[in-house]
């Protein structure tokens, strides 16, 4: 399985505190990628405005969808796209939907379930997922968008209100606790009816016992080991349309290093045969 590695340093749609360290995550786990198959994209310096909506720093971000999009489309090989924020997901979905039979299974603690008017921050990392699914700020929502049948949400625990009755509506599962197993997890794709499976792993589907480097931890979530296992068994039974790693914004150099073998260890998961 040839991979190319899209690295995005993305922050504009986090509305952490720490988000400008998502810049150095992405660069410590540049480092320790392969060059000949890694790719960056240029992400502008300036936060961006609002462009007349309640999305912060909107400009920026479709400038980088646009950029990332680009360099996806000019690749042969399946791409796994580092953050950054997630945002980043938004062209990196975008384009594994080319495949008519992808299934996106959303391995993060937050549903990204937000949109534009029930968004508590205004930041688009939390509007993610509902704008793939074609309820976003206009200028963001991709042509075809991705279907409601086509998600699972995994590992996921923190999840408003807005969210939650949005989630229900469209008949999205979520898998988390015990719940959440690798059989349970490839039933649920099985039932989608897809072939293929595109894999979001926000680092926060970690328990912060785990790493230590997220913006926005939250308790009782899964083991690294327990990931890994996960990610094995969705790619033993389907073809692996694409992937994304986002959400590692360290506190410190000496935080990176702590937290880079466990995120080489669940970027080894997805790129081995």
């Amino acid at each position: 399985m040839a991979v190319t590695f899209v690295v995005v340093p993305q922050w504009q749609g986090s509305g952490s505190s720490r988000a400008m360290r998502l810049v150095d995550g992405a660069q410590a786990i540049r480092n320790d990628l392969p060059a000949s198959s890694t790719v960056v994209v240029d992400v502008p310096l300036e936060a961006g405005d609002e462009q007349g909506t309640t999305v912060s720093r909107l400009s920026s971000l479709r400038l980088v969808r646009d950029r990332q999009l680009q360099v996806l489309r000019s690749l042969d090989d399946i791409a796994v796209t580092i953050g950054g924020d997630c945002g980043v997901e938004l062209a990196a979905v975008e384009h594994a939907l080319r495949d008519p039979d992808v299934a996106v299974v959303w391995f993060d603690a937050h549903a990204d379930a937000n949109s534009p008017t029930s968004s508590p921050s205004g930041a688009f990392h939390g509007m993610v997922l509902r704008t793939l699914l074609g309820d976003g700020p206009d200028a963001l929502v991709p042509a075809a968008p991705l279907r409601a049948d086509r998600v699972i949400l995994a590992g996921t625990r923190a999840v408003d209100d807005a969210e939650a009755e949005y989630l229900s509506t469209a008949g999205i599962p979520t898998l988390s606790g015990t719940d959440l197993t690798p059989e349970s997890l490839v039933a649920a794709i099985d039932a989608s009816g897809a072939t293929s499976v595109y894999l979001h792993i926000d680092l926060d589907v970690l328990d912060p016992a785990e790493i230590g480097g997220i913006g926005y931890p939250e308790p009782f979530g899964l083991s690294a080991v327990d990931l890994v296992a996960l990610i094995r068994a969705v790619k033993d039974r389907f073809t692996l349309a694409g992937a994304g790693l986002v959400e590692f914004a360290p506190g410190s150099e000496e935080q990176a290093s702590d937290d880079l073998p466990t995120i080489l260890r669940l970027l080894g998961a997805l790129t081995r045969k």
